[in-house]
């Protein structure tokens, strides 16, 4: 396979079959295959879940199976330690080396533009407010692919990959090795603002999809504070951007596309209604 570097499993495609406590898990369909992972979806004993594998191909001649185990242990502790909060998918633990499987949820990545029922975003800022009352922050929800709405119009987050453990959640996860590790590293004071930080950040890009989707369910101080972007946003971006470009411009160059596979578009909609279980 050419390029076959710029994917997290190289010319490798996903399992056939997985075997988890409960039983065999067959493989339906390969969602995404990017640099950094590929996620299935597969069926099994407990029904429709979501595999995801973390990077195993070296790269040039480095070995990078290490940071796709890293990942996936973090990510698998940050669904663990957000179980039992509404919208957050069943945890079915680790797999492999780099792997970790989670309930799949029947419904779609939320779409640009897409009108919501009045409650979802009250729902989805409940749950937020739960993960951070949890001592956490989910980070990630700049990205409108990580929240799915379900096909009882009710709100769900998926992909915990860069969420943060504030310090109070030292004792539930491993400090031996991983990023739990690296935490030690960091005095509790200044994890504890990171914390404050991130989770001011979730607040803002809540407002912001809350905006862009239903913003006649905003009051005037929300609408306010949905373009207030902090510091640590505006640092982010300032870093991000000049990255994602040359991301695009390296994979244009190479395999003729300008992204990656999104699955926040027609064509993800289209095979999710074919993926539908019959009644």
């Amino acid at each position: 396979m050419r390029h076959s570097w710029l994917r997290a499993l190289g010319a490798d495609d996903m399992p056939a079959e997985i075997r988890l406590e409960d039983g065999a898990y067959r493989h339906l369909r390969t969602f995404k295959h990017d640099f950094f992972a590929a996620t299935g979806l597969y069926d099994g004993p407990s029904g429709r879940i979501v595999l995801k594998l973390g990077r195993t191909r070296s790269l040039f001649g480095v070995p990078m199976a290490w940071l796709g185990e890293w990942a996936a242990d973090h990510e698998a502790d940050m669904y663990r330690l957000a179980q039992d909060v509404p919208g957050i998918p069943r945890c079915f633990g680790r797999w492999g080396r780099t792997g970790f499987a989670h309930a799949f949820i029947e419904g779609h990545p939320l779409q640009r533009r897409e009108h919501v029922n009045d409650e979802f975003f009250p729902r989805l800022e409940k749950l937020l407010d739960a993960l951070h009352a949890r001592g956490m922050a989910y980070v990630d929800l700049e990205k409108r692919e990580n929240i799915l709405v379900g096909t009882d119009g009710r709100p769900w987050l998926i992909d915990f990959q860069i969420s943060y453990p504030g310090p109070g959640l030292d004792a539930r996860i491993d400090r031996r090795r991983g990023p739990g590790a690296l935490h030690r590293l960091v005095p509790r004071g200044l994890r504890a603002w990171l914390l404050g930080r991130f989770q001011k950040a979730d607040r803002y890009h809540l407002l912001k999809h809350w905006r862009r989707h239903r913003p006649d369910l905003l009051t005037a101080e929300q609408l306010a504070a949905s373009y207030a972007v902090g510091p640590l946003i505006r640092l982010h971006r300032t870093v991000s951007r000049p990255l994602t470009l040359l991301r695009r411009l390296v994979l244009k160059q190479l395999t003729g596309r300008w992204r990656s596979p999104k699955q926040d578009g027609p064509e993800f909609m289209e095979e999710a209604q074919d993926l539908r279980p019959e009644a």
